[in-house]
């Protein structure tokens, strides 16, 4: 089997991780590093033993798959320049800068026949592969992811930078769109939204409360499922899963609760990731986080900061009026 061909565009933050990962993957050839900030480019390329190019043009017709780390208002040309020229691509979540850009690119990956899978990396940790093993009826959910506060992804608000992974995960297992959206949010320590809680409300009856902070003192990722007769207690950052059931003793029948550890691989959720990705490639299989999925968790996610204008603009006037 011969190697992919893979580069890697863009040297932050999470183009760095990507290839400290495919750097490791077998039958994997890091073909270059792609950065308009060349001399960055290159001292990244010296590190991981590839070359360094300056521009996308570059690298086409040379490579089999391209990994997209760019800001995200850059996605949907970089993008397209790749999937017209036949190359499967990886694109960093949120998939482009509007849910109308993320479809496109979607359909663009279609008409060519290209695969594209879209950078929602919770997906690919263990504890939410079990917990998508263990789903029933989901009723209502309850979600946290709190952060403390860095100068990363400080262009976007919190509910795109943070919140978006569980909006993802919520609307996989429910496998509908919200009906209902309330939301509030407030900055902080950005010119962007830093706080958000929100309530989705589906045609099913399900709801899901999520709040996603990037100004807490401590670091918090877990999520709470509850379905018939049970619930199910997830943490992303230990990777774990806990059911919490209902359970007869016989033949008194006195109900009680049993818990239940939910059987996990632990791994690198984007060591996983990468892997699925290229598993893609070579069976041309539909990736697990495929562009209609993106940018439909992207339609939610503007949906909800246009409910949290709408709520501060009330709140404006409402102080206004009180003066």
């Amino acid at each position: 089997m011969s190697p992919l061909r893979v580069a890697v565009i863009g040297s932050g933050a999470f183009g760095k991780n990507h290839i400290r990962v495919i750097h490791q993957l077998p039958d994997i050839e890091l073909y270059g590093i792609v950065d308009t900030d060349f001399p960055k480019a290159q001292a990244l390329a010296q590190e991981y033993s590839t070359t360094a190019y300056a521009a996308v043009s570059d690298v086409i017709g040379n490579i089999d798959a391209a990994i997209i780390a760019t800001p995200t208002t850059t996605h949907e040309e970089i993008a397209g320049r790749f999937l017209n020229a036949g190359v499967d691509v990886l694109v960093e979540k949120p998939i482009a800068a509007t849910s109308a850009a993320g479809m496109r690119i979607a359909q663009m990956a279609e008409e060519h026949g290209r695969i594209l899978q879209v950078g929602h990396l919770e997906r690919f940790n263990p504890a939410v592969t079990a917990l998508e093993r263990a789903i029933t009826i989901p009723l209502f959910f309850e979600v946290h992811r709190l952060s403390v506060f860095t100068q990363r992804s400080l262009d976007i608000d919190v509910v795109l930078d943070l919140m978006i992974h569980d909006l993802d995960i919520v609307l996989s297992l429910t496998r509908e769109a919200p009906q209902e959206i309330r939301a509030a949010g407030i900055s902080v320590l950005s010119g962007k939204v830093d706080i958000a809680n929100v309530r989705l409300s589906f045609a099913s009856g399900c709801v899901a409360n999520l709040t996603a902070s990037r100004v807490s003192t401590e670091k918090v990722r877990k999520l709470r499922v509850f379905q018939p007769g049970e619930y199910i207690s997830l943490d992303y950052h230990r990777q774990e899963a806990i059911r919490l059931a209902i359970r007869k003793n016989e033949p008194i029948s006195v109900p009680e609760i049993g818990f239940e550890s939910l059987k996990t691989e632990r791994g690198e959720p984007l060591q996983i990731e990468l892997a699925s990705f290229f598993q893609s490639v070579r069976t041309r299989r539909k990736p697990r986080v495929d562009g209609h999925q993106a940018a439909a968790a992207l339609a939610v996610a503007e949906a909800i900061l246009a409910k949290i204008k709408e709520h501060a603009d009330l709140v404006a006037e409402t102080i206004r009026r009180s003066r």
